[in-house]
């Protein structure tokens, strides 16, 4: 796999990660500031995650998604077929 192909991967990879954040905080009823005051953290982290604007760290995702009974994990990735 050449290099822009595999940097598409990476984007596409963080685009869905941040896809299901939104969609877990919209199906537990939470605002963003209501989710950032449950786990500590400022709303506009929630913001910024949500907007793509900077890359979360590992230990920052883990302690936003704690407190509502989420953790990060490693699955194996789909391969996309061409049909």
């Amino acid at each position: 796999m050449n290099k822009i192909n595999n940097d598409k991967r990476i984007i596409n990879l963080e685009y869905n990660l941040i896809c299901d954040f939104i969609r877990l905080r919209n199906e537990l009823g939470l605002s963003q500031q209501k989710m950032a005051d449950e786990c500590g953290v400022i709303r506009e982290m929630i913001a910024v995650i949500e907007n793509q604007k900077k890359h979360p760290q590992i230990n920052t995702l883990i302690k936003i998604l704690e407190p509502f009974g989420y953790t990060l994990s490693i699955t194996k990735i789909k391969e996309e077929t061409n049909e």
